[in-house]
C-alpha cells in the first residue's frame, strides 16, 4: 500500500503564485481519470476472477489509484476555488464508460491484460515524473513525485504478474509488440479526451474530441525531457521482452521526442 495519504501531504505550503495554469487544466483531467480507478479494479477484478491471490493486489492497486485522483483534485480545486472537482467528475463518468460487463479481457488473455497494464504504468509514471520536474508549486510537486513512485511500483506488480500469465498464455515478442503498440495508441483516444473536455469546457459546449485530445496532448507532451523518455522506452522494451538498454531505446527516444515536440509545436500553432 502507499505510504502516503492525502493528510501527510503538505498542504499549507501550497504556492498559488506559482501555478501553472497551463499545467492546471491538464491536472483537472488527470484527476478525474485516476479518480476513475475505482471502476478499472472493477474490470481487472473479472478478468482475473479465476485468480483470488492477485484480487487483493487489484483491490490494493485500484484504492491507490483513487487516492491519485483525490489529491490531483483537491490540488486543483485550491488552484482553481472555482472548480468543482465533483461535479466535472459526474460529467466525466456521464460520457466515458468502461466495460464493465467484461469478463474476458479486451486484449485477448490475461497476459495481454498485463502487457497492457504495462504500458499505462510506464505512461504515468514518465508523466508524473516529467510534471514533477515541470512545476515549481511545492505541493504539486510532492504530490507528482509521490504518484509517480506508486506507478513505477504498480509496473513491477504487473510485470511479474505478466510473467505468471506468459507461463500459460505463451505470448511471442511480436504479440507483446502488437498490443503494446495498440495500448500505446490508445493514450490519444477518448478517456483523456473526454476527461479534458469534461474538466475544462463550459456546459454548453459541445465535445469536440480532436480539439480535446490535442489540448491535453499540447500541454502534455511540452513536458517531457530526455532523461523521462529515455526510461519509459527502458520500461516498455522490458515489458516486451526486449533489451531494455542500448542503440534500440536510443533510437526510440529520439523519435518519441522529435515525435512529442513537433505535435506540440503545430497544436499550439492551431491555438488548442
Amino acid at each position: 500500500m502507499a505510504n502516503w495519504t492525502l493528510e501527510t501531504i503538505d498542504w499549507d505550503r501550497f504556492d498559488a503564485s506559482k501555478v501553472d495554469p497551463e499545467i492546471l487544466r491538464n491536472i483537472k483531467a488527470a484527476a478525474m481519470v485516476e479518480r476513475n480507478g475505482a471502476d478499472y479494479g472493477i474490470y481487472l477484478g473479472r478478468v482475473f476472477a479465476d485468480d483470488p491471490s492477485f484480487a487483493a493486489d487489484i483491490d490494493r492497486w485500484s484504492a491507490e489509484e483513487v487516492q491519485h485522483g483525490m489529491a490531483l483534485g483537491r490540488w486543483a480545486q485550491r488552484a482553481d476555488p472555482s472548480w468543482d472537482f465533483d461535479s466535472a467528475f459526474a460529467r466525466f463518468r456521464a460520457g466515458y464508460k468502461l466495460p464493465l460487463d467484461a469478463t474476458d479481457s479486451v486484449r485477448g488473455s490475461q497476459a495481454g491484460e498485463m502487457m497492457a497494464r504495462c504500458i499505462v504504468e510506464t505512461g504515468t509514471s514518465s508523466y508524473y515524473s516529467a510534471l514533477k520536474d515541470a512545476t515549481d508549486e511545492p505541493v504539486l510537486k510532492q504530490i507528482c513525485a509521490k504518484i509517480a513512485a506508486d506507478e513505477f511500483r504498480h509496473y513491477k506488480l504487473f510485470y511479474e504478474h505478466m510473467g505468471r500469465c506468459l507461463e500459460r498464455d505463451r505470448l511471442s515478442k511480436w504479440r507483446r509488440l502488437w498490443i503494446g503498440w495498440g495500448r500505446l495508441a490508445e493514450s490519444e483516444d477518448d478517456e483523456l479526451s473526454y476527461a479534458y473536455y469534461a474538466a475544462n469546457e463550459p456546459q454548453d459546449v459541445a465535445y469536440d474530441r480532436t480539439r480535446a485530445r490535442r489540448a491535453y496532448a499540447r500541454r502534455a507532451y511540452a513536458l517531457y525531457r530526455r532523461g523521462h523518455v529515455q526510461r519509459a522506452m527502458a520500461m516498455i522494451l522490458k515489458a516486451i521482452g526486449l533489451e531494455p538498454q542500448g542503440w534500440l531505446n536510443a533510437l526510440l527516444t529520439r523519435l518519441s521526442l522529435w515525435f512529442m515536440r513537433s505535435r506540440a509545436s503545430r497544436y499550439a500553432a492551431q491555438g488548442v
